[in-house]
């Protein structure tokens, strides 16, 4: 049985794959770019002219990062049997979304989508291992 944690944010996933006592890890790094919208007046004197800013062009344009990011994913974690999604923000949740729309048979497997802070490597190994420990004992 090979079971899958993901810890994911905007800039990067980990996943690792845990079979028997084996435990393999990879980094998938995004390319989600961090803007911040400038906006407001192009002049130091009141009621000068303003800048127009287009919010819906970079939020489609995050939109479609987000779909390459877990598009970058998904054959990583295609032949899990069990799949665990961690992270702080809100990555994990639109990838589990994503994974119900586009990726029925996979989206099926996830067992659960958990909010946990930024961690190291090692705690994060340790997490996900901890969870799957949990779930085993769970069944018997």
């Amino acid at each position: 049985m090979k079971n899958t944690g993901i810890w994911m944010d905007k800039e990067k996933a980990y996943i690792i794959d845990i079979k028997e006592n084996n435990e393999d890890m990879i980094t998938i790094f995004s390319e989600i770019e961090d803007y911040r919208i400038h906006g407001g007046s192009g002049t130091r004197f009141k009621g000068g002219p303003q800048d127009v800013v287009q919010d819906s062009k970079y939020l489609e344009r995050e939109k479609n990062q987000f779909k390459a990011y877990f598009k970058k994913i998904i054959p990583h974690i295609e032949n899990a049997d069990m799949i665990v999604i961690y992270g702080p923000a809100e990555a994990g949740k639109k990838f589990n979304k994503e994974l119900a729309e586009n990726y029925k048979d996979i989206g099926n497997k996830v067992k659960a989508v958990l909010k946990a802070d930024s961690m190291t490597e090692n705690q994060i190994k340790a997490l996900i291992r901890d969870y799957f420990k949990n779930q085993e004992q769970q069944i018997i």
